[in-house]
């Protein structure tokens, strides 16, 4: 039944929606236009007049001509240019009367708007470099194409916005001049509607959810909701001119449109700043959740605080220098947006200089600690806005206190101690107030309140998570894998206690007698021990391979971190490059720390390599810096081991819920029992925000996705049953998984195998939340879909089916290839149980093929020989270049054929044994021709040729390879293999050799090339040729190891105990 309502019709809605909002429709194939020219270009010329009608004429023409003929550079530049010109018009000078004026020509009238023209313009056909290209719609302003939107049919199930995503990536390449005057891109399928840039992944393309600023009822947003509330005529050029912008650096350097909640935000901290500034002063608390751009939400505000308040002067106050450098970096970063390069105050003095006296303008940069009491205030302007990040934590307390202390001679002396607020105050008396924070100020909080004023805006976790701006934080708790004492978790409970309620000092005095207490208790060298050991099973076995595998470890204190950072390095010496310790240093740290630390140039080299995802740092080992405002959107998981409360753990636990790629959330992993405090923490955000985070029995959210899953996971298995598996025994229980996974891995349900994956990864993801609250029997059954998904990514792996990881990744990140058992006794062998695990057995066993072979689960049976014949061939292929490739392309072949159904389980099998005694006979081929395996290799070599062995006889040839390897062998030098100079003489002997010996010179170059690969494989595998015997040990490992890790228990994946 054909569909009423089509991908044409949807266009035509959208069409008819801007037209009640006043903008004209044209239907471009009737238009008479250049078909290469990107703009509508008569509407374009005489906009442009009307809207500079006060400038010569000549004025214009110069901005028409700058505007159509960029220089060179990349398509961002262009358009980097070009969103200039739209924002801030185009600079361009003239003659009058023979003298040389400049003038700014403007591109849109933002005061009158109606003197604009706003066209709607469907199917405008553009020709550019052969390509021929139509987009749906294109939102036309004084005839600049500033929006491209791609639409996509409703009523089609296998197309929507992700295509339409793709689609516009394609015109970027097909017809990029029409993206040189791009301002948003648009995709929509009517249920999917989301803006974005030039440079935004579809990840970071957003919906846009309310009209007015009302974030209630935004979980959904109606198509209309989104169009009227970016495209209303005046809405929208207040986005084109005040909340576009280029950020980040170099090559690294993209393109960001507001989202709705920063728009709203900041418009109405700009009206709030307005009254503070001829009131008192507050400006008010901006509270964005971590993580939903909090730092460039300031930035849109700095930018329009110019035109609001007449040239301020704005000060942007943090309270550590780490924040302090990053927030001068992204205001540095849009310093062409607004207007004017940020300063950064270097000392108390140089803050002063910068304050005093100046009248107008300015971005200054400054910890709150470099204001000082003065005799007089540092300006008395009204027009100068503070704006304090993270405004809950110590930018407060007008109080002056006296407090008593002992002098050197024990004598007490009275000190008048000030609050911040009441230093910052003075020295800056009229000025206004700004606070923005990721998380909420207490209830119990006045002094926020005194300083800045109520909420301007609230942005919670639980709109971010819903919008996309955030991914949701996951909690894992391993406190119970240290093994502490209950007085160790006493103390930590009590230490909890004390931090949130430093108020005087002698609760200060106590607190530190107690953080002492836990330096020696958490720095234990046995209890150092079990958490390294715990974090790096946890790693390297759930999260080395989960994105880009970043990781960070919050220590209790920098003696700890370091400890942390040794005992990992002895646990794996070969993770000098992946892991690194961020921290402050001190004067008297110990000498070896000092090349650790490094200097503030070698902590920004590990912040770069840290942010850069193909670097192989991987793991960073911090204490406090980089705990806040450090952004790295892959870094997915989160190890605390240091006592955290109220919004520096809300802070710290953010690092995670940045938004990356196909990332669903961020996992924190407890070591130190943060559950009590994150749930305190919880008591201070929205309600909505406490029902969905607020009890530390967070896995409630994730229990619902739980069911879901395993009810997936379970439709996949219809048709198989695996009822016994709960309450069976050993041998059951492992038929059963073998059973399962050879059901997965049937070959005429060939997109099985990778759903069940996924849904079984999603499965175990959720389960790690909710285990506590799953009945046995869910427990028992996704305990089974995991035994089937860990089964079958290492059955398949290395084949064309399975995951592509190295050997080294596969051994690292799991214990044992298959969980034949569920209890640690009982194990189970898939091979004959009568074999005993140490006994030792090679693929070239008959009797072991022969097994395999008979195995009951087929797909198995393929997927295990698979796997050993390509593990053979990759260590084959050290010693032997020739016969490897043959056999690789072979084994390729021959499963490419049966994953395509072209031959049968039995029939692959058959190929496949065929091929392992094809390498016996290799290993036999050498012996009778009186051959080490490495003479072997240079014998294959040189026949590779097929006519060669007619062209000599026999005993020719093994002369000719044992006088080549003789000669290869004590000609080899150190790194001969990377010196030309050494390759070059190694070719000579070698062509030299086979003209003595009246090789065919036709061959010569194949037969030389074929050698020199060979040779470079024998120099750097000298080990692997030892003798065949070696050979056949390092093969019967492999096999060994296949052996003992089919019959490990399982146990080592089931969260919970098997009911024996």
């Amino acid at each position: 039944m054909p569909s009423l309502f089509t991908e044409d019709t949807y266009e035509q809605a959208i069409i008819e929606l801007f037209e009640n909002m006043g903008y004209d429709h044209l239907y471009a194939p009737e238009l008479d236009r250049d078909y290469s020219s990107p703009l509508l270009d008569e509407i374009f010329y005489n906009s442009l007049i009307h809207i500079n009608k006060k400038l010569p004429i000549d004025a214009v023409e110069e901005a028409i001509s700058r505007l159509k003929s960029f220089d060179t550079g990349s398509l961002l530049q262009k358009n980097s240019i070009f969103m200039d010109y739209i924002q801030n018009g185009i600079t361009v000078k003239f003659f009058v009367k023979g003298k040389e004026q400049s003038t700014i020509v403007q591109l849109i009238d933002y005061e009158n708007i109606d003197k604009n023209t706003f066209y709607i313009v469907n199917q405008f056909t553009f020709l550019e470099n052969g390509n021929n290209r139509r987009p749906d719609i294109i939102l036309f302003v004084n005839g600049l194409p500033l929006v491209l939107m791609e639409l996509k049919s409703p009523a089609k199930d296998e197309v929507g916005a992700e295509n339409a995503y793709n689609q516009i990536r394609n015109y970027m390449k097909d017809i990029p001049s029409i993206f040189y005057y791009n301002a948003i891109c648009v995709i929509s399928d009517l249920s999917t509607n989301k803006a974005g840039t030039i440079t935004s992944g579809c990840d970071r393309f957003m919906e846009w959810k309310t009209k007015d600023g009302n974030y209630e009822e935004t979980a959904y947003a109606k198509f209309d909701t989104f169009y009227e509330g970016i495209f209303q005529k005046e809405r929208f050029l207040d986005i084109l001119k005040n909340f576009i912008l280029f950020s980040g650096s170099g090559q690294e350097r993209f393109k960001v449109l507001a989202g709705y909640h920063q728009y709203f935000a900041v418009r109405k901290a700009i009206e709030k700043a307005k009254i503070a500034t001829k009131t008192d002063g507050k400006g008010g608390v901006f509270w964005h959740t971590q993580g939903s751009g909090k730092s460039l939400s300031m930035v849109f505000y700095a930018h329009l605080l110019q035109y609001a308040l007449n040239s301020p002067t704005i000060v942007v106050m943090t309270d550590r220098i780490d924040l302090d450098d990053q927030l001068y970096t992204q205001f540095s970063q849009c310093a062409d947006f607004l207007r004017q390069t940020p300063i950064q105050a270097e000392s108390k003095e140089h803050l002063k200089s910068l304050l005093d006296g100046r009248a107008a303008n300015g971005i200054i940069f400054t910890t709150m600690f470099k204001f000082e009491r003065g005799e007089k205030p540092w300006s008395e302007r009204r027009n100068i806005v503070v704006m304090a990040d993270e405004a809950h934590r110590g930018q407060y307390g007008f109080d002056e206190k006296v407090v008593m202390r002992q002098n050197a001679l024990g004598q007490k002396e009275a000190y008048t101690v000030v609050g911040n607020a009441r230093i910052i105050h003075d020295a800056l008396p009229n000025a206004t107030f700004v606070g923005f924070t990721g998380t909420p100020i207490s209830v119990k909080d006045r002094n926020t309140r005194e300083v800045f004023g109520d909420y301007i805006d609230v942005y919670d976790m639980t709109q971010a998570v819903e919008d996309g701006a955030t991914r949701p934080v996951y909690y894992e708790s391993r406190v119970v894998h240290l093994k502490l004492d209950q007085n160790t978790l006493d103390l930590i409970d009590s230490t909890y206690d004390i931090l949130e309620q430093q108020s005087n000092t002698e609760t200060i005095e106590k607190s530190k007698k107690m953080l002492g207490q836990m330096e020696s208790v958490l720095g234990a060298e046995s209890t150092i021990e079990s958490l390294c050991n715990d974090i790096v099973e946890h790693y390297e076995k759930y999260r080395a391979n989960l994105l880009t595998g970043k990781a960070m470890i919050v220590a209790y204190s920098r003696p700890i971190a370091m400890k942390i950072y040794h005992q990992i390095l002895k646990m794996r010496p070969d993770w000098n490059e992946k892991i690194g310790v961020v921290m402050t240093s001190g004067n008297n740290d110990p000498e070896d720390w000092k090349e650790i630390i490094g200097t503030k140039a070698h902590k920004e080299e590990l912040a770069r390599k840290f942010k850069d995802n193909n670097d192989p740092m991987k793991i960073a080992i911090v204490v406090d810096m980089w705990l806040t405002g450090f952004d790295v959107p892959s870094l997915a998981t989160m190890y605390i081991y240091k006592p955290m409360h109220g919004y520096n753990l809300m802070q710290a636990i953010a690092r995670v819920n940045r938004v990356f790629k196909d990332k669903e959330g961020g996992l924190i992993v407890d070591y130190v029992g943060i559950a009590s405090a994150l749930k305190s923490a919880m008591k201070e955000y929205t309600k909505r925000d406490q029902s969905r985070y607020g009890d530390m029995n967070i896995a409630k959210i994730a229990y619902p996705k739980f069911q879901e899953k395993l009810q997936v996971c379970k439709d996949l298995l219809h048709g198989f049953d695996f009822s016994g598996f709960i309450g069976g025994s050993p041998l059951v229980m492992a038929k059963l998984i073998t059973g399962g996974v050879n059901f997965i891995l049937d070959v005429k349900a060939p997109n099985r195998k990778d759903l069940f994956l996924k849904e079984a990864m999603l499965l175990k993801q959720a389960h790690s939340l909710c285990s506590s609250m799953a009945t046995e029997q869910e427990r028992h059954e996704a305990a089974y879909m995991e035994a089937l998904r860990s089964t079958i990514i290492k059955v398949t792996y290395g084949g064309n089916g399975g995951k592509h990881l190295s050997l080294k990744e596969v051994n690292a990140q799991i214990n044992e290839l298959l969980k034949a058992a569920i209890q640690s006794e009982g194990v189970i062998s898939l091979f004959d149980s009568s074999k005993t695990a140490g006994e030792t057995f090679s693929i070239f066993d008959p009797a072991v093929l022969d097994e395999i072979s008979k195995m009951k689960e087929k797909n198995i049976a393929v997927e295990i020989l698979k796997k050993l014949m390509s593990e053979q061939v990759s260590l084959y292929r050290r010693t032997n270049v020739v016969q490897s490739q043959k056999f690789s392309e072979k084994i390729t072949k021959l499963m490419n054929s049966y994953y395509n159904g072209l031959i049968t389980n039995e029939e692959v099998i058959k190929e496949l044994l065929e091929t392992a005694k094809e390498i016996t006979d290799l290993y036999k081929k050498g012996e009778q021709l009186g051959l080490s395996p490495e003479e072997l290799a240079f014998y294959d070599a040189l026949t590779k040729p097929e006519h060669i062995k007619d062209f000599y006889e026999n005993d020719e040839l093994i002369e000719l390879t044992k006088e080549l390897t003789e000669m290869l062998r004590k000609n080899r030098t150190i790194d001969w293999q990377k010196k030309e100079t050494a390759r070059a003489s190694m070719r000579r002997m070698v062509k030299r050799l086979l003209k003595r010996h009246k090789y065919p010179p036709e061959d010569y170059d194949f037969a030389i090339k074929t050698i020199i690969s060979q040779c470079e494989l024998w120099t750097d595998n000298v080990d692997s040729y030892s003798t065949e015997n070696q050979f056949g040990q390092s093969v019967k490992k492999q096999v060994i190891k296949l052996e003992q890790e089919f019959g490990m228990a399982a146990e080592d994946i089931m969260p919970y105990d098997i009911v024996k």
